[in-house]
């Protein structure tokens, strides 16, 4: 049925009207009084209702006193939906007075049309004493009824316009509410969309710039040192500076090729690639080349983990690294021990501290960047970050990897110190 080309056409002509109701809200407002005026007002001045007609007496009034009660019963309109609650109380008085006359006009019904609104837009307050006062109203018209028909049948009948109109003002409000809300709720999706994908960018921008910087700083250092005493390790430090450089360049261009439009299957395979564990001996090695000496080593079945999870461990890997060269110096000593088994993965990244006696503080005001997206990416599943002073010197970074299926969302750790 909802696939009739006469529905659609109606949708469409719906859409229109919406769309012109939002843009310019005063001509329908005005339209629907023109329209009102032919159909409505001008029967009643050519054809007035004559007594003994229905075998109902109504008084007929000279076409001044009928203009007059027209143009109070329908000019409100026009402020119908600015003010609801003003329109039914001035079309309501009017109509009273309508009904103590005994006066015929079919533009009466214009009281409906204003009590719609109220129920539509005014406040649920004023809907009991509207309906009070077209109470009163009703009671005067059955009065006038033909002498067969009783008052309870006509109060009957004519309430169930009343509460027609009242309905049907209500449910329209309610759909409207019901569909405000979904819009909202749609709104906030997208906000909070946009929110996770800035998240993780700046996650992704964090570890990649603030390892290879880290790096590079201290190559530079090394190099410049190295340059009056051994000039050929200054040139190596600059060739690795070089290397690392690239290699920072091709990471950012990954990272931020995911803001920008794919149009081409070629750049949606460069965009692809994301580091695994198998590339962790390429990090060290870059490590390595800043000074600090590196001891990795694996148990378990590490080779085969999904994707997300070798992403996460290179990620968590990266940033201690990148702290244990930044907090610890380039002459340090690190173990990094990945360990699978059991349904979970536990990393375990310690450093011996810096050569001088210099201690990291134990709980930094500030956790950073850092700690926080390794604790974020642990989160992804069910785990923990601790990070803290190991009991034998040095630092020590643990994070523990849930690799059974995850039936919930999972929520970070609070848990260990911060670096």
């Amino acid at each position: 049925m909802w696939d009739h080309p006469l529905v659609r056409r109606a949708s469409c002509v719906g859409q229109r009207v919406r769309r012109i109701d939002r843009s310019r809200p005063w001509l329908l407002d005005a339209g629907l009084v023109v329209v009102l005026i032919p159909l409505l007002c001008l029967p009643d001045l050519l054809s007035p209702q004559r007594p003994g007609e229905f075998d109902v007496e109504f008084t007929h009034l000279p076409w001044p006193g009928t203009i007059a009660l027209q143009a109070g019963l329908l000019l409100p309109l026009l402020w119908r939906r600015r003010q609801p609650a003003l329109t039914f109380a001035v079309i309501a008085a009017v109509f009273l007075v309508v009904c103590a006359l005994g006066v015929w006009l079919r533009v009466g019904m214009a009281v409906l049309i204003a009590l719609y609104h109220l129920a539509l837009r005014g406040r649920p307050r004023h809907l009991p004493v509207a309906c009070a006062v077209l109470a009163l109203a009703l009671g005067l018209i059955a009065l006038r009824l033909p002498g067969d028909v009783s008052i309870v049948d006509g109060l009957f009948f004519l309430g169930t316009t009343v509460v027609a109109a009242v309905a049907l003002g209500l449910a329209v409000r309610v759909r409207r509410a019901q569909l405000a809300a979904l819009q909202d709720r749609a709104a906030q999706r997208v906000q909070l969309a946009a929110a996770a994908e800035r998240t993780r960018v700046a996650r992704e921008m964090h570890d990649i710039v603030g390892h290879n910087l880290s790096v590079i700083i201290t190559l530079a250092d090394g190099g410049a040192r190295a340059a009056d005493i051994t000039p050929a390790r200054g040139k190596q430090a600059l060739l690795m500076i070089s290397d690392t450089g690239r290699q920072a360049l091709g990471e950012l261009r990954r990272t931020l090729g995911v803001l920008r439009d794919q149009r081409a299957a070629s750049d949606t395979a460069q965009l692809s690639p994301q580091p695994r564990l198998a590339d962790i001996n390429a990090l060290c090695a870059r490590i390595r080349a800043a000074g600090p000496q590196v001891a990795y080593r694996t148990s378990g079945d590490v080779d085969n983990l999904d994707r997300g999870v070798q992403l996460t461990v290179y990620r968590i890997v990266q940033e201690a690294l990148t702290n244990a060269l930044k907090h610890a110096g380039h002459e340090t000593r690190i173990d990094l021990t990945l360990t699978a088994g059991d349904m979970a993965l536990r990393i375990h990244v310690h450093d011996t501290g810096p050569v001088q006696q210099a201690t990291r503080p134990e709980q930094p005001h500030d956790e950073g960047q850092g700690l926080t997206g390794m604790r974020e990416r642990a989160a992804l599943y069910n785990g923990t970050v601790t990070a803290g002073p190991a009991p034998g010197g040095g630092w020590a970074v643990r994070a523990l990897l849930d690799l059974t299926p995850i039936t919930g969302v999972p929520q970070p750790s609070r848990a260990g110190d911060a670096q």
